[in-house]
Order: C-alpha cells, then structure tokens, then sequence
C-alpha cells in the first residue's frame, strides 16, 4: 500500500474518532441537561421553601445541594451553599432561570449546614446528616 493510501486511512481514523468523541460529549450534556438537579448519588433530604426548594443528596463521601425555583423562567437572584463543619462553604451564587448548582463537598462522616435562596426567600438546614 502506498502512502496515500496510509494517509486516507489515518484520516479516516482520525475522522471517526474526532465524530465518536464529539456524540460521547453531546450524550453526557443532554443526560445532564435531562436531570434538572445535576447531583450524583441519592437524595436524602428536600428543604421546601415558598419560592423554591433545595435538594440534597449523597454519594460515599460527598453531599451535593441544589436550589430550585418553584416558578422558573425568569431571571433571578439564587444561591445555593454546603458547608461541612470545620470548612468554609462552597457557594454558587447569581441570576438563574430554573436552578443555582450544584455544589459538592466531600463531608465524610461531618455534619454539613445548606442553604438556598431564591429571590427574597430563603432556607437554612441547620447541621444536618451528622
């Protein structure tokens, strides 16, 4: 075989490979895009709030919240914060249509404090999943 014929085949390759990595991506985006949480592992608690709620959830080490809006599409002011005891909290904080996080911290076997907003409301757990 002459090298044109290497170099097609080694484009080709470089083709299918450059098309398989690109639908891996898209794959992985839409199945988070499809989850409106974003958090692995099982939730465990739901602190309800007048304008939203906040999920929690844990995996092994891990506890993960969200803050989401009861009434999205409109941009506004939300927060979601964890903070295991002892560490300072992990926040995401601004202007969102349908949820802010998700936030992870790697707790272990700590209590964690969680809090959400969303616009002029608020919710605070207090130390929990001790």
């Amino acid at each position: 075989m002459g090298s044109g014929g290497i170099r097609r085949r080694l484009a080709l390759g470089a083709a299918v490979l450059a098309a398989s990595g690109a639908l891996a991506f898209t794959a992985t985006g839409a199945a988070q895009a499809a989850s409106a949480d974003g958090c692995a592992g099982r939730e465990v608690r739901t602190l309800p709030f007048s304008t939203g709620v906040i999920q929690i959830y844990k995996q092994g080490d891990y506890v993960c919240a969200v803050t989401v809006a009861r009434h999205p599409g409109a941009a506004q002011t939300m927060s979601v914060s964890v903070q295991a005891r002892g560490n300072r909290p992990v926040v995401d904080r601004g202007r969102y249509r349908y949820h802010a996080g998700p936030v992870t911290v790697q707790a272990g076997h700590r209590c964690v404090w969680v809090r959400g907003t969303v616009g002029t409301s608020s919710r605070s757990s207090g130390w929990i999943l001790c």
